[in-house]
């Protein structure tokens, strides 16, 4: 079974509506500087979702993994995080 993420929720929802905003910035012909600045905003909050939700896969499925002693599970888990953290770079 999958771990909840519904405390990401309100994260989320925020970061909806920022991008909501930083829309209407661009419609209102914004200085580029602004909008800027609220695009890194929601690019450090959905950083922090992220960590979040990898925190949280850590601590259940991983830790799940490592209780089955199932060396195959182990280590399907490890690769999904090493092929993830190396598609982000």
């Amino acid at each position: 079974m999958h771990p909840q993420h519904k405390n990401q929720l309100p994260s989320l929802n925020r970061i909806e509506g920022q991008i909501k905003g930083i829309k209407k910035m661009i419609e209102d012909r914004r200085y580029c500087v602004d909008i800027l600045t609220q695009l890194k905003a929601v690019k450090a909050a959905v950083h922090k979702v992220e960590q979040g939700v990898l925190k949280t896969h850590m601590q259940h499925c991983l830790i799940n993994a490592v209780e089955s002693k199932s060396e195959t599970e182990i280590q399907n888990k490890i690769n999904e995080l090493m092929h993830l953290l190396r598609k982000q770079t």
